[in-house]
């Protein structure tokens, strides 16, 4: 199974395990996560990013101050701008938080219902599912040499061809290198290989 079908997997079973949507942001690095998908109501996701919430909510404060698991209600760090209440008028009245990992490549999740509190064994299982997607989307330290000439010489905007003839190989074996690349960083492009490589500061 490719490593898409495994998040593919993994992003049902959390479907199933949060009724009132899910976030999950991988192996956060330099402020942006290497993966991140948000099955929150479309109106809430507005709101939030047009708000920029992100830079002020309570959930992605106390991933980043702590490792573990937690119900929203016993979250103490304030919520001056009242990120909470605000979900609530999109159901999402009661939710648990997930954090894991090293604070350098740190994963944040979170899950909403509008029901009840999540039970403990729920919160177990969505957190089992979590720190299983951070194990196997773990970003690598670093590239091949091979990888690294080819995503530079791209990032710097030579085409294919051009940049085959100065590494002095063909371009299917230049195109073998960009995709071993994408496939190491977990990008769908070459663009965003070249970016995620940037940010990982691997080249």
């Amino acid at each position: 199974m490719s490593l898409q079908s495994h998040i593919d997997l993994h992003t049902r079973k959390l479907a199933r395990l949060a009724p009132g949507g899910f976030f999950f942001a991988l192996h956060i690095r330099f402020a942006l996560p290497l993966i991140n998908i948000v099955t929150y109501p479309q109106g809430w996701t507005d709101r939030y990013t047009e708000q920029a919430y992100a830079l002020r909510d309570p959930i992605i404060a106390w991933g980043f101050s702590t490792t573990g698991t937690t119900r929203w209600s016993e979250i103490a760090i304030p919520d001056p701008f009242g990120i909470l209440r605000q979900a609530q008028e999109y159901g999402m009245v009661y939710g648990l938080a997930v954090s894991c990992g090293p604070i350098k490549s740190r994963t944040i999740a979170s899950a909403a219902r509008d029901d009840r509190e999540f039970t403990d064994a729920e919160i177990a299982a969505f957190a089992e599912v979590i720190e299983d997607l951070h194990r196997i989307t773990d970003p690598p330290d670093s590239l091949t040499p091979a990888q690294i000439e080819a995503l530079r010489l791209i990032a710097q905007g030579d085409r294919y061809a051009a940049a085959a003839a100065k590494l002095g190989i063909s371009e299917s074996a230049l195109k073998a290198r960009l995709a071993s690349a994408r496939a190491a960083l977990l990008a769908r492009t070459t663009t965003e290989a070249i970016q995620r490589a940037r940010d990982y500061r691997l080249i």
